[in-house]
């Protein structure tokens, strides 16, 4: 079997692949426009709300008397003092239950309180992030035992900081060739092995490790002053100074095997459900960079003044300005929209997260980048160098440093988008079965074709019309109506576009990843028009026509990029560029790189770390 089949084989096995409640956004890629499971937007007790509200406007005070986010980036630390307060508020238990210690918040509140963070300094928010969605609490809230809860979640609640090792120094995505192994020796686990961008691993109390038992992949709870683990360096990177992200070594590490999470071989499928609810912290951070810089371009482009007017005034400026705002305001709407389906638990949410973390990583990137062009050489200085020559100190460099990760952490892009396709296609694969199997046999073959031909029957009538098609339709969203038709109708669209790419490729169209990544975008943007659409629809009763302008736009926004996309589906240079790759990977155009020079440090490529003592910090 091939390294490729291998890991596909891999994540096939940890992938949930029954569907027991609904889900909107598999519906929508299925040209199935289910509104009624997101309109009206699932709502919370009134009591979750009022402690919500209450722990949301401490944490703000907090912030703003004892945090001082220029100092943690000019020192590349938050300070122990900065933990401890936040452990005493309960930032690091927010969604753990009361039962255990926690604040028992719903999720809703731990993204706005990330939106809070993230827009004042982005490392804290991946220091509480990381802790929660990915560390020790959401493994253990979701597959772990009740005797495990009561050891560990008090502990994480109290301010323990936990993290997640998963990725080694020649292992990223492809879980296949793990190498870290965890052998069974009586009652305990014996892990040997080196964690690579262990994010809080220089300062975590727990650790949630993944390691190899036999050909499975197994998930431990490890403290972290075990005998044998070393963190031999912490990582210095282009942006988020002030995280702990090292490198940690496990040499003969026991591991009692009640720490086990689940069952051996189900360290993946732990992995990826933790990360169906685990991935909004990301774009409540984004979102938080995104209206951050919507206030910083208001001001500026009220303040500064060139050729007679402000600079907020000039077209090309304005456009910005309009994009930054529009965009914000629908990160927050996905935002929103998730985190209470997340609460709500009545649909299955792993695309709609996926699409969320997808979406804010890249567009909030994106808003930060236009900031930085509207303020011109004041967005390129450091806030520290603005300050020192007496003018005011906005990072704007800094949050498009910090923000650019999020397009990497917990999934690149690209590796989203091929986790999305898998779900997204999940019915048209089902259906075809052995068809696009490659080894599969002639009967076999011919038996998937006839179990496609009724599938297909079946389901590609439903994609000529719908309420798109109706002009009262979704008359109750007032001027954002025509924007939920188009939704409507391009769903369909985008259905019928799924079911061509299948017919024309079959069992290469997983190997075709820029068509398949074009849908995923479309699909991205469906999904954002509809959740800004529901928000702005919520918010008119309170704020007037207001929220439907900032809706409106967005849509027109979103449609133009959903249109190109279309139109590059089939008019693209996908083929080219692939072979113009191969032929880059092969040498044939070295030519291009004559007449420079490299400033890259000698070091090898990849391996473990070489030498190195124990860089681990205690908060005490």
């Amino acid at each position: 079997m091939t390294d490729y089949a291998k890991a596909r084989e891999l994540g096939e096995q940890a992938r949930e692949k029954e569907w027991t409640r609904p889900s909107f956004a598999k519906q929508l890629f299925l040209g199935d426009f289910r509104l009624d499971l997101v309109y009206p937007a699932p709502t919370l007790a009134d009591e979750a709300t009022k402690r919500g509200e209450d722990f949301v406007r401490a944490v703000r005070r907090y912030l703003d008397t004892h945090v001082d986010p220029a100092a943690i980036e000019r020192t590349a630390q938050v300070p122990d003092e900065v933990v401890k307060g936040l452990a005493e508020l309960g930032a690091f238990g927010i969604t753990i239950s009361q039962d255990y210690g926690g604040l028992g918040l719903p999720y809703l509140y731990y993204c706005r309180a990330l939106i809070l963070v993230g827009s004042y300094c982005p490392a804290l928010a991946t220091l509480l992030s990381a802790h929660q969605s990915i560390g020790v609490p959401q493994p253990l809230k979701l597959f772990g035992t009740e005797e495990q809860k009561r050891e560990y979640l008090p502990r994480c609640a109290r301010g323990e900081v936990s993290a997640f090792l998963l990725t080694e120094p020649d292992v990223g995505s492809d879980p296949a060739r793990l190498s870290t192994t965890a052998v069974r020796d009586g009652d305990d686990y014996v892990l040997d092995g080196v964690k690579l961008w262990t994010t809080n691993g220089v300062v975590a109390d727990l650790l949630v490790v993944m390691a190899r038992t036999g050909k499975k992949i197994s998930a431990f709870v490890v403290e972290a002053d075990s005998p044998g683990i070393t963190v031999k360096r912490r990582n210095a990177f282009m942006g988020l100074r002030g995280i702990e992200n090292g490198v940690t070594e496990f040499s003969q590490v026991r591991v009692p095997a009640k720490n086990l999470i689940g069952r051996e071989g189900e360290g993946l499928k732990i992995a990826l459900t933790t990360l169906n609810t685990g991935r909004l912290s990301l774009p409540a951070t984004c979102a938080g960079n995104a209206k951050w810089a919507v206030k910083i371009a208001r001001e500026w482009g009220n303040a500064r003044v060139q050729w007679g007017r402000k600079v907020g005034e000039h077209e090309a400026v304005a456009t910005k300005i309009a994009f930054i705002a529009a965009t914000a305001y629908a990160l927050e709407a996905v935002c929103e929209l998730t985190s209470r389906m997340a609460d709500d638990q009545r649909n299955d949410i792993r695309i709609e997260a996926a699409l969320a973390k997808l979406y804010a990583s890249e567009l909030s990137y994106q808003a930060l980048d236009e900031l930085v062009q509207i303020r011109g050489g004041r967005g390129y200085e450091t806030a520290e160098s603005l300050a020192a020559r007496g003018e005011r100190g906005v990072p704007v460099e800094q949050m498009l440093r910090d923000s650019r990760i999020n397009r990497i952490f917990e999934g690149s892009s690209e590796i989203m988008r091929l986790l999305i396709t898998r779900e997204a296609v999940d019915a048209h694969l089902s259906a075809a079965g052995e068809l696009i199997n490659p080894d599969a046999s002639r009967k076999e073959r011919a038996q998937a074709l006839r179990q496609a031909g009724r599938f297909y029957a079946r389901w590609l009538p439903t994609l000529v019309a719908g309420s798109g098609n109706l002009p009262a339709g979704y008359a109750e969203f007032g001027p954002l109506a025509t924007h939920l038709r188009f939704v409507e109708r391009t769903s369909r669209k985008l259905a019928r576009s799924t079911f061509y790419g299948m017919s024309r490729w079959q069992g290469r169209l997983e190997h075709k990843q820029s068509f398949l990544g074009r849908i995923i975008d479309i699909g991205a943007e469906l999904f954002a028009m509809t959740a800004v659409c529901v928000k702005a629809e919520e918010d008119a009763h309170d704020l007037g026509r207001r929220p439907y302008e900032l809706a409106d736009t967005f849509c027109q926004q979103a449609r133009r990029r959903a249109e190109a996309l279309f139109a590059r589906l089939w008019d693209n240079s996908d083929s080219q560029d692939a072979r113009l790759a191969r032929y880059v990977l092969e040498g044939r155009y070295t030519f291009v790189e004559e007449g420079i020079l490299d400033p890259s440090i000698e070091g090898p490529w990849i391996g473990s770390p070489q030498g190195g003592e124990n860089v681990r910090r205690k908060i005490l």
